[in-house]
C-alpha cells in the first residue's frame, strides 16, 4: 500500500483547508410516530479536500503520477491528518479525474479530495 505524497515543504496540503468528519444515523420512524435511532457504522470517517495552489513542476508531476498509480478512486492508500498526525491507513480519492492547471514553471494547481474508507 502507498503512502499519499508530500511536498517539498515536507507538508501534505496548502492552507486554507478542510476536514470533515461525517457520521451515518439511520432513524427507523413507527406508526405512532416515535423513533428509533442506530448507527449506520461504528466510527465516523473522515475527508480531508486537499488544495494545492502553489505547486511547482515536479510537485504537479508527482501528484499526477500518485493519481495514475492509485487509478483515481479505485486504490487505497494511508494518509497523515495534518491537523494531529493520525495516519488513516485505509483511505482512497473521491473521483476518477484529476483536473490540473499549470500557469508557469512554479504555479500549478490542483484540488484532490481524500476520504476514509470504512474496514
Amino acid at each position: 500500500m502507498s503512502n499519499f505524497p508530500t511536498l517539498k515543504t515536507g507538508a501534505t496540503l496548502q492552507y486554507p483547508a478542510q476536514r470533515a468528519t461525517e457520521f451515518s444515523t439511520d432513524v427507523v420512524r413507527f406508526i405512532d410516530g416515535s423513533e428509533q435511532r442506530y448507527r449506520g457504522y461504528q466510527a465516523p470517517l473522515k475527508r480531508w479536500i486537499v488544495q494545492l495552489d502553489l505547486l511547482d513542476e515536479t510537485e504537479l508531476h508527482v501528484l499526477r503520477e500518485f493519481f495514475r498509480t492509485e487509478s483515481g478512486a479505485a486504490e487505497s492508500f494511508s494518509f497523515t491528518d495534518p491537523w494531529d498526525g493520525t495516519v488513516y491507513p485505509n483511505c482512497s480519492l473521491d473521483g476518477d479525474e484529476m483536473a490540473e492547471v499549470l500557469s508557469s514553471a512554479e504555479q500549478g494547481k490542483t484540488t484532490l479530495t481524500v476520504t476514509e474508507n470504512r474496514g
